[in-house]
């Protein structure tokens, strides 16, 4: 994969893959896929089981965003693993409260409270 297509900067943190998000606005398709891609190579691929995704950078999402994000979730899950969001800000919270994705997601404060206790 060209260095051009990564989206996520990935960080090993002990035994849990830290995935931050490069991208301040998750909004085009091309994008979406590529992230999706990346992410889901984590558990497919790599056989992670301990996955936490920072969105400290991400300022706009849009929901075809989100449903890789729920496809991550239960690729995760089937795999045994754990996957803990952290780092949203207010305005990107209130989309996961609106579709009540705040009650599937394991969302933390910051990447410090999402590390503790995995």
């Amino acid at each position: 994969m060209s260095a051009g297509q990564r989206r996520l900067d990935i960080e090993e943190i002990g035994d849990v893959t830290v995935a931050k998000f490069v991208d301040k606005k998750i909004l085009d398709e091309n994008n979406i896929q590529v992230i999706g891609n990346q992410l889901f190579g984590l558990v497919e691929e790599d056989g992670r089981k301990k996955i936490i995704l920072d969105f400290s950078n991400v300022e706009y999402l849009s929901s075809a965003a989100l449903g890789k994000l729920i496809t991550m979730d239960k690729k995760v899950k089937t795999s045994g693993g754990k996957l803990r969001l952290c780092t949203i800000r207010p305005d990107i919270y209130e989309v996961f409260a609106i579709t009540r994705l705040n009650k599937l997601f394991d969302i933390r404060d910051d990447q410090q409270a999402a590390l503790a206790g995995f």
